[in-house]
């Protein structure tokens, strides 16, 4: 069967078609998934942008507060050792007042004590025994009381000289001593719990010359 000759308006409906084939095949699509991930992208960006200055100013906030917690340690650590420190220089100062409360009495009672001995001493050939046994029984209670109480006598006969518990009252020449030897005690010296109440008076031995 014959071919209808085509018509001019056939021939420009064809062109038409034609150039609407070619744009078809040659308009590229758009790639959405490619957009989307710098979307995403460029959203973590700004993201990560905003949130530097706060990281930076949580991160010194942190170090300040680790800071002032290290100082307040440190302080309360020093309150703690300066509270310990003024408890034991109360207990000090109370078991000190305690123990030498006595000394003031302690050296008012001495000279009593001395006289005993003095008078012990004194007492001739005429003293009746029960008068002798009297003074040297009250010596004795003086003596115990006070033992009692943390008082010690000092009778350093025979002992080399020390100045600290010591009071020279004569040096002698003595041939038969070491030198700064106590070979006499004129006066007993006392201590109330180790602390020098009153010296012993003695005399000294020193070199013959």
């Amino acid at each position: 069967m014959a071919k209808d000759p085509q018509t001019p308006l056939d021939d420009e409906l064809a062109r038409q078609q034609d150039e609407a084939d070619t744009q078809t095949q040659v308009e590229p699509e758009p790639v959405e998934g490619e957009l989307e991930g710098a979307a995403e992208a460029a959203a973590e960006d700004a993201e990560a942008a905003s949130d530097n200055p706060e990281a930076e100013m949580l991160a010194a906030k942190v170090e300040e507060l680790e800071q002032a917690l290290e100082e307040a340690k440190d302080q309360s650590m020093r309150t703690a050792a300066e509270a310990q420190n003024v408890r034991r220089r109360a207990e000090q100062e109370a078991e000190k007042a305690r123990k030498f409360a006595l000394e003031k009495f302690v050296k008012e009672l001495l000279p009593v004590v001395d006289s005993l001995e003095k008078a012990l001493e004194a007492m001739g050939e005429d003293a009746t025994e029960a008068h002798r046994e009297g003074v040297s029984m009250t010596l004795k209670m003086q003596i115990d009381v006070l033992n009692k109480f943390g008082v010690e006598q000092v009778e350093p006969s025979g002992e080399p000289f020390d100045p600290q518990y010591h009071e020279a009252m004569a040096m002698v020449p003595n041939p038969e001593l070491e030198p700064n030897t106590v070979m006499d005690v004129m006066q007993k010296g006392y201590l109330l719990n180790g602390r020098l109440v009153r010296p012993a008076m003695v005399v000294v031995s020193q070199a013959a010359g």
